[in-house]
């Protein structure tokens, strides 16, 4: 297992111009992380700065840190066929870029609709699948597993993501793992991570504070599909039971990437730093 963590964790710090990406590699490094995942659009873009790619990968090798996982956004419930096949060739035009970085994983997400039934969803489901297919198809050529994030509400279920896993068919299109979104559709997060270990190419670790749809807590909150009360907390500090979806995780056999998923209230720098820590201690006592 390699432990460490996505740059959207330290979004907070670059938006505010505290840091740029490079820097979040080098504080990766200083605090012991063995990688960084790599999340354009939040704090730095590719477009507007493309020699970035060359610059952290020469960072990244400096600093003896592995770039591990290249994840964007994607979208393939559109108006017309033709703004579904724009947007299968840009994630296509992303695969390259991922295997200009280095990276073997990369997630992209598939889809976003307010309608999240699990009628629609059966609806839309080889739709989606098609563009993934291609999409792997395309990343196999450079030895590149992509994946599905269960988030964003529509695919967010375990089941949902395993569905449509099965629909893709294809071996390097798998899931990256976020053992705490869950949540956000009502899910039990240790029942969901052991369905969907199996499938596993990439794993987030992230943590919640859930209250109840009748007691709201304030400002700061969102909600889950069932009107539940969440937010974001520092790993080991909230409400899920991080101690045993690690050892769930470890007593799979997983050894891949862990990455911490930091989007609480606290400074950015200090909650990331201490989930990081959290994390690193509960994996060696599980």
């Amino acid at each position: 297992m390699k432990l460490g963590i996505s740059s959207y964790s330290l979004y907070q710090a670059m938006h505010q111009g505290r840091m740029n990406i490079e820097d979040v590699l080098a504080w990766a490094a200083e605090v012991g992380a063995q990688h960084v995942e790599i999340v354009p659009g939040l704090g730095f873009s590719f477009e507007e700065t493309p020699e970035l790619v060359e610059k952290l990968v020469q960072k990244a090798a400096s600093l003896s840190i592995d770039i591990s996982n290249y994840a964007i956004g994607a979208n393939f419930i559109t108006d017309s066929d033709e703004a579904y096949e724009a947007e299968i060739q840009r994630v296509i035009s992303e695969v390259d870029r991922a295997a200009r970085l280095g990276v073997k994983l990369m997630r992209h997400d598939v889809a976003s609709r307010e309608d999240t039934s699990i009628l629609r969803f059966n609806e839309d489901l080889e739709r989606i699948a098609s563009a993934c297919r291609r999409i792997a198809d395309h990343a196999a050529g450079y030895g590149i597993t992509t994946s599905v994030e269960n988030h964003g509400y529509y695919v967010q279920a375990s089941d949902r993501v395993q569905a449509l896993i099965h629909a893709v068919g294809r071996p390097n299109f798998q899931t990256t793992l976020d053992v705490g979104n869950f949540v956000c559709v009502d899910e039990n997060p240790v029942t969901a991570v052991k369905a969907n270990l199996p499938l596993a190419s990439m794993v987030h670790i992230k943590d919640f504070y859930i209250r109840p749809s009748r007691h709201n807590p304030g400002e700061g909150w969102f909600r889950s599909a069932g009107g539940n009360y969440l937010r974001g907390a520092i790993a080991g500090h909230g409400d899920l039971d991080l101690r045993e979806i690690l050892r769930l995780i470890k007593r799979s056999g997983y050894n891949g990437y862990l990455s911490i998923e930091y989007e609480g209230m606290e400074d950015c720098l200090t909650g990331t730093r201490i989930a990081f820590q959290n994390v690193q201690r509960l994996w060696d006592e599980a």
